[in-house]
């Protein structure tokens, strides 16, 4: 007795295939390679920038901020590159999915994948993935870079505790940072708008909850979805921080999981 295969069936991709299908998108696309690149010099040149600048007015700095850094070198390190670099990611994540929408590509890909999802997990893993090894493969250079500069004023090894955890869990970081955009992304489905979303939550509503009086905004801060990923960043966590670094991390996840949840959704029932 022979199996019968149902159209759909019949026209479903491994999702190896999916995996490659994806990979051959996002590495044939210009948007890809300059975002990359941009990331690459805005985290190297900031870091240099920011740390020198460190060094150079030592003496001059206000005694609470040297402590900060005295207290997490890596995290400051770190920070200072990835703090502006993450924004590159923003964008790549959004045009990631939405420049198939704006091109009409979209068609092509859900009449070859009839089902959407195994479509938007293999995006997701392809993405997340490039990410993530590209971002390791910054954030070493960028704090040995980085910790030659500030080591006449802090000494700090990759080997000091919480250290190894804050250059990987960069990565990490921008990785998770990525999957958010693509979601709001694939929700929204305009570039613009999807951009101009993901970099609200980046550096809009963030600073405007510190506003917030009290506990209050600590606790709103403290939980909003890069807030709390970007403690993954530092080796050491600062006095006032509400939740520890794997607990942030956590935190972020859980949001991103909930917006590729309602963009799956949304992709299920919209019209391509």
């Amino acid at each position: 007795m022979t199996a019968t295969l149902t159209p759909v069936e019949a026209r479903s991709p491994l999702f190896g295939r999916l995996l490659l299908a994806e990979w051959t998108k996002i590495r044939s696309v210009r948007s890809t390679i300059w975002s990359f690149i941009m990331l690459i010099l805005v985290t190297f040149g900031f870091t240099a920038l920011f740390i020198g600048l460190t060094v150079g007015q030592w003496t001059k700095a206000d005694p609470d901020q040297r402590a900060r850094i005295i207290s997490d070198p890596a995290g400051t390190i770190l920070g200072s590159g990835f703090q502006f670099g993450q924004l590159t990611i923003c964008v790549l994540g959004v045009l990631v999915i939405s420049s198939e929408y704006s091109t009409g590509m979209i068609r092509s890909t859900l009449l070859a994948v009839p089902s959407r999802l195994p479509m938007l997990a293999a995006k997701c893993v392809v993405f997340a993935a490039l990410v993530f090894v590209v971002a390791e493969a910054i954030a070493f250079p960028s704090f040995f870079m980085g910790a030659a500069i500030l080591h006449s004023k802090v000494v700090v090894s990759i080997s000091d505790p919480g250290v190894l955890r804050a250059v990987i869990g960069s990565g990490l970081y921008l990785s998770v940072l990525g999957l958010f955009a693509l979601a709001i992304g694939g929700i929204v489905r305009h570039s613009a708008g999807g951009i101009t979303g993901v970099i609200a939550f980046v550096l809009v509503i963030a600073p405007l909850t510190q506003l917030l009086p009290g506990n209050l905004g600590r606790y709103v801060h403290a939980y909003l979805p890069t807030s709390a990923g970007v403690l993954i960043g530092q080796s050491h966590p600062a006095t006032d921080d509400v939740l520890t670094a794997w607990q942030g991390f956590g935190v972020f996840c859980l949001w991103t999981a909930a917006l590729l949840a309602i963009a799956a959704l949304l992709l299920k029932r919209r019209d391509a």
